[in-house]
């Protein structure tokens, strides 16, 4: 069959890696596809010291690969927002196909992009773009296309999972852990998008549109980082039966969807609480299917590869599909029509239980007060612990309190928070069982 011709724009880690996985497994990816898939050009800026493109069209500027006449597919991978944008709208708008590691592109903009490529008829592709080289989105999308979806939990960023493992592994505070991702490369320069949860909301905001046929909506995405967890927190989260993770979660309820990343207590017997390092893991519950659990690299040179490559294997399938009856880029039929489709909920409106600790003065009739402020906006105690001190020092109190109500729980905050007995801010981290359905 005529082979399909690809344009690679980017070639750094994820680009010099799609080209090296390419080019090295060219007998079995064309046996896959019932075709060959060439390389005919790559548009970079720099290239990546591990890949050598002797004999391949080289240019400095992607929207000269965009226009090709001679390429199928552009596979953007130069990151970013606005260029990407740019880029993968004038492709669809020559009539390419598209293929994208670029979960910020997709969470920000997917909603135009797809419906560009809905009316050229044209495949955009994203796998990668969420948990590196685990399949995640084929399993929402397809694999689990029989199911109603309850609930996806992720770590979806290896860089926070790395340091609240060695957090709890080692004792050590953030910013200690937090500087040697930086020196290993695990964590960026400004490490904001990954330890502020901006990162793993980009994907979580592409994950709960596939399960749940809405909108990308990522400005409804509630985000929170890891900055404020101490040693003594992993320390009590552990004596409590619970690891503190990072996670993004997408629900289901009665009144909406939740979209939410922020630090989490789950139960230690759960698998998530057992993923460590830079590994990601998403855990579904489907209807039909129970509990499923997607595990592996989340980001780095071939693993990400192995999932561009995988798309532009089902473009080289489909490329002769009519368009109508390819899979839907979100799953669901309509997506952006469907008026009916649940809302994303107000954080404020959403119910967990909570892990609080507060330093308090060695008072009498001060834990008395805490717990009335508490019960006064309907929340009650499931756990107490307070720390035996020295004289003189502010005695540390750690509550589990059962679920309630977001919005109860943030004013109690504030009134505790206003006591001239209670020092500083409270630590406020959410619980969630993540029930497999045992």
């Amino acid at each position: 069959m005529k082979p399909v011709r690809v344009g690679i724009c980017g070639l750094g880690t994820v680009g010099g890696g799609t080209f090296n996985v390419l080019t090295r497994n060219a007998e079995d990816i064309a046996r896959r596809a019932g075709r060959p898939i060439v390389v005919e050009q790559v548009g970079h800026r720099s290239i990546h010291p591990d890949c050598d493109i002797t004999g391949i069209k080289a240019t400095g500027d992607v929207f000269e690969v965009a226009a090709n006449p001679d390429i199928d597919v552009i596979v953007e991978l130069i990151g970013g927002y606005d260029l990407a944008r740019e880029l993968v709208l004038t492709a669809i708008e020559n009539g390419k196909h598209v293929v994208t590691a670029n979960k910020a592109l997709i969470a920000v903009h997917g909603n135009e992009i797809f419906q560009a490529a809905h009316e050229k008829g044209v495949i955009v592709a994203f796998e990668a773009a969420v948990a590196g080289g685990i399949p995640v989105i084929k399993s929402l999308r397809e694999g689990l296309g029989a199911n109603r979806i309850e609930w996806v939990a992720g770590i979806i960023n290896g860089t926070g999972n790395y340091i609240l493992t060695h957090m709890r592994d080692e004792g050590r505070a953030f910013e200690d852990v937090l500087a040697e991702a930086q020196a290993l490369g695990y964590a960026e320069a400004d490490p904001t998008f990954d330890v502020e949860g901006i990162d793993a909301a980009h994907k979580l905001t592409i994950m709960a549109s596939i399960a749940y046929g809405v909108p990308l909506q990522f400005d409804k995405a509630y985000t929170e980082g890891i900055g404020r967890i101490t040693a003594e927190d992993v320390e009590q989260a552990d004596n409590l039966g619970y690891m503190i993770k990072h996670l993004g979660i997408a629900k289901r309820t009665d009144n909406g969807l939740e979209l939410r990343v922020h630090p989490t207590l789950v139960p230690k017997e759960r698998l998530l609480a057992n993923v460590s390092g830079v590994k990601n893991a998403i855990a579904v519950m489907g209807d039909a299917v129970g509990p499923t659990l997607y595990y592996g690299a989340g980001a780095g040179a071939e693993p990400t590869a192995s999932a561009v490559i995988a798309d532009i294997l089902d473009v080289a399938r489909d490329i002769n599909t009519a368009h109508p009856y390819r899979v839907p880029y979100l799953a669901f039929s309509g997506v952006n029509e469907d008026m009916d489709a649940p809302a994303i909920m107000p954080m404020e409106e959403i119910t967990t239980a909570y892990y609080l600790r507060l330093l308090a003065v060695d008072r009498p009739g001060v834990l008395a007060r805490v717990a009335t402020i508490l019960a006064e906006h309907g929340i009650s105690i499931e756990a107490l612990i307070q720390k035996e001190i020295t004289e003189g020092e502010l005695v540390p109190i750690i509550m589990m309190t059962h679920r309630t109500k977001e919005r109860q729980m943030n004013d109690a905050i504030r009134e505790i928070e206003s006591m001239a007995d209670i020092a500083g801010a409270v630590t406020r981290i959410r619980v969630e069982s993540l029930d497999e359905g045992e």
